[in-house]
């Protein structure tokens, strides 16, 4: 199937980021690690002009296609099933808990979307870190997402990488997920090319948040300052976001955490326990 000429005749917006998938490995490699079978509903975002869309119909049970161009939905409606739906709609402003049936079955995540709003998108598939009863949340069992490669690394980090991947995305993914890097994209295989790399990220989303925290808000308010300034250790850090001087250094002291260690490198469950430790000396 030539998806490059089919491309190549599509007025693409650059305002809206769009670059449409053409590597048939590529959207293949899609279908095998969303692992879709015919129960399955599937929710892709940025169905663009419907290239990876025509593949999911023949595997899902049914596909709701979320797109915000007019014209890429006159292309979608091109494609001829019973179990496509096309909603033009903005994601961020999407109730997903919508689609979900009486049977309350999760549903499955498949996205291309513009790499300016990769983090916000995130937010709202998985809430915030304190948003322990988020709807869409509740109703996904999967995401497969298509980013920027140096924005899956920060996804799929560890306190032991390079510290410019580790950061607030890294725990905000990891706190409701389990995330790993399943194939890396080379531009080329996108019309039109962008000016990097990108990689397929599985999310697979969890029951229960990563840590059993007494508040959730105080460890996004700790970790928030923690990541606040990057070339500041994890005392000024947190010295800056608000919190008391000695409260600080006495949690940091009893953690066994030096004051001069940077935030890139604690990992989340430590991050957890400075959290309470900052609770309990306050």
């Amino acid at each position: 199937m030539d998806y490059l000429q089919r491309a190549k005749s599509f007025r693409t917006k650059k305002r809206l980021g769009q670059n449409f998938l053409i590597c048939g490995d590529t959207i293949q490699a899609i279908l095998d690690n969303a692992n879709i079978s015919n129960e399955d509903t599937v929710v892709e975002i940025g169905a663009g002009v419907g290239f990876v869309t025509e593949e999911l119909v023949k595997h899902a049970k049914k596909v709701i296609a979320i797109e915000l161009d007019e014209d890429a939905i006159k292309e979608l409606k091109k494609i001829k099933c019973d179990n496509l739906e096309i909603v033009h709609k903005d994601i961020l402003k999407t109730d997903l808990s919508e689609f979900v049936g009486s049977d309350s079955q999760k549903i499955k995540i498949v996205a291309n979307i513009p790499y300016y709003i990769t983090s916000p998108i995130i937010a709202h598939l998985l809430g915030e870190i304190d948003d322990l009863n988020n709807k869409n949340r509740s109703v996904i069992s999967e995401i497969i997402l298509m980013v920027q490669y140096e924005v899956a690394q920060r996804i799929a980090a560890s306190e032991k990488s390079p510290s410019k991947q580790y950061g607030l995305l890294t725990i905000l993914s990891q706190f409701w997920a389990d995330c790993e890097i399943v194939k890396k994209v080379g531009r080329k295989c996108f019309f039109p090319s962008p000016k990097v790399d990108s990689a397929l990220v599985k999310l697979s989303v969890k029951q229960k948040p990563k840590l059993d925290l007494s508040d959730y808000k105080h460890f996004r308010k700790t970790i928030k300052a923690a990541f606040s300034q990057r070339r500041k250790n994890v005392k000024n850090c947190l010295l800056a976001g608000g919190f008391l001087k000695e409260n600080v250094s006495k949690s940091l002291e009893h953690l066994e955490i030096s004051e001069n260690t940077r935030g890139e490198t604690i990992s989340i469950e430590d991050f957890g326990k400075l959290s309470e430790e900052l609770i309990n000396n306050a």
